[in-house]
């Protein structure tokens, strides 16, 4: 395939109509009366799905929850092509991406140094950060709803940038994520037996951290 040849998806464009087959005149009635809202469910457990397929399945577990997550982009492109105000479609939403990953990466479409991927990485905040200007906190754009584990992890690098943890003590001594892994789960287990909820702790604990750095922030 040449640089100028563009490569051509018909099963992608056989899904897509059938998507509007589906959704249209004469097709499935559930599938019609869906909204963006009644679809975050599905969305949120074919994600999980998805994840376990990539963590522990095989490869027609992965082709199979992959187009799982993508049906669920079309049934929402959809939705939106049909909306009475401020439609859009797939094509926006491909664009959109598209000009998101060119801006993203001045080190292959521009004149940006970036040889490894650590220099990668900062190259793709420094330009996320120009894109998201009006931005006041580092915060800001940090979905609230991701699970705890996951939010702490973006939480303490967040909080790294601002010094909150400059003084933080050293971390408890694991060697694999499989150690980490039993760690984890006897923390759970031992709070557990005294009636404590893991969850709602560590979710206090960052919102505490959270107020930690808005403070520092505030103070620089």
């Amino acid at each position: 395939m040449t640089e100028t040849s563009v490569p051509q998806h018909p099963k992608l464009d056989e899904l897509i109509a059938l998507m509007a087959r589906l959704r249209g005149s004469g097709g499935c009635p559930w599938d019609a009366e869906q909204t963006h809202e009644s679809l975050v469910q599905y969305l949120i457990e074919e994600t999980h799905e998805l994840v376990e397929a990539i963590e522990a399945g095989t490869r027609e577990e992965l082709i199979e929850e992959l187009g799982d997550v993508l049906y669920q982009v079309l049934f929402h492109t959809d939705i939106a092509a049909h909306a009475a105000e401020e439609p859009f479609t797939i094509e926006d939403v491909a664009e959109r991406s598209r000009a998101k990953m060119v801006a993203r990466h001045p080190h292959v479409f521009g004149d940006a140094l970036a040889e490894t991927a650590d220099e990668v990485v900062l190259v793709w905040d420094e330009m996320k950060a120009k894109e998201k200007a009006h931005r006041t906190s580092v915060l800001d754009g940090i979905p609230q709803g991701m699970p705890s584990l996951a939010l702490a992890d973006k939480l303490l690098g967040r909080a790294q940038k601002v010094g909150v943890l400059d003084d933080a003590p050293a971390g408890i001594p694991v060697e694999s994520e499989d150690e980490l892994g039993g760690l984890l789960l006897a923390i759970v287990a031992s709070a557990r037996s005294r009636g404590l909820n893991s969850e709602r702790a560590l979710r206090a604990t960052l919102r505490g951290l959270q107020a930690e750095i808005r403070e520092a922030e505030a103070a620089q």
